[in-house]
């Protein structure tokens, strides 16, 4: 019952297209363990106590959202990223990150994703980048007013969001971008829709919202990319003869 790691490489490559992505990280391996694949552990973040579950758990390979090696950062391995991979590379363990692919692909996406988890009927786009949506538009199939939507989010993601009240009249129609995606509010207020849920806020989304009439949500960067990563690995697993375990490491923002 195992597979090999270049095969799960040339299934994800096929799905997921990482090539067509200009992003901030390297998509793909990042750190290279044992050929053979048997056990794989997804997670949202390759931080340290991942890893150490993953050792735990006997993976051969950790399936990410967020890996290592973004722009900007220190390119030496020294300091918690040296305790990391150091971590990895003792045990064998490969590494595989995808930031964008994971985020905007139409079925198995941490967007896509998050709609389903939220009962959302998908419409439209919500902006685009070589083709691939950016983000979703949607319709409820029942309105809702902010306060129901607030349990609607808090019961769905095990998490109270952050709430800024929009006009009076149910939400009848939502924007949706998981993660750091704030900044999509405007094209969310393009869109023309009720209400907007994003991952994280920033102090002038607050007054955005405010001044335009909008709801806005931000349930967390966590809790809106749980999902892609589930999704992408129970594909692989239909595909490849190998077992896999989604570890929740909690994370408040």
């Amino acid at each position: 019952m195992s597979t090999t790691r270049d095969e799960i490489l040339k299934v994800l490559k096929t799905l997921l297209r990482p090539e067509q992505f200009r992003d901030y990280c390297p998509n793909g391996m990042q750190v290279e363990g044992k050929e053979q694949v048997q056990r794989v552990v997804t997670g949202v973040t390759a931080c340290q106590a991942l890893i150490d579950r993953a050792i735990e758990e006997k993976a051969d390979l950790l399936l990410v959202h967020h890996g290592y090696f973004w722009k900007g950062e220190s390119e030496s391995i020294s300091g918690i990223k040296k305790k990391r991979v150091e971590a990895l590379l003792k045990h064998n363990i490969s590494l595989l990150a995808y930031h964008l692919p994971l985020d905007v692909h139409p079925e198995y996406g941490n967007n896509a994703a998050l709609g389903r988890l939220l009962g959302f009927k998908a419409t439209g786009d919500l902006g685009k980048q070589n083709n691939n949506s950016i983000g979703l538009t949607g319709e409820l199939e029942t309105p809702l007013s902010g306060s129901e939507f607030v349990s609607l989010l808090e019961q769905r993601l095990g998490r109270q969001p952050l709430h800024i009240e929009g006009e009076a009249k149910p939400i009848r129609t939502v924007a949706w971008c998981t993660g750091a995606a704030q900044n999509f509010i405007e094209l969310a207020q393009q869109a023309g829709v009720d209400a907007y849920v994003t991952g994280e806020a920033s102090e002038q989304t607050v007054h955005f919202a405010r001044e335009t009439g909008m709801h806005f949500f931000a349930a967390g960067h966590h809790a809106t990319e749980r999902y892609g990563v589930q999704a992408v690995a129970d594909y692989l697993a239909s595909k490849l003869d190998i077992e896999h375990q989604f570890i929740d490491i909690d994370n408040p923002v």
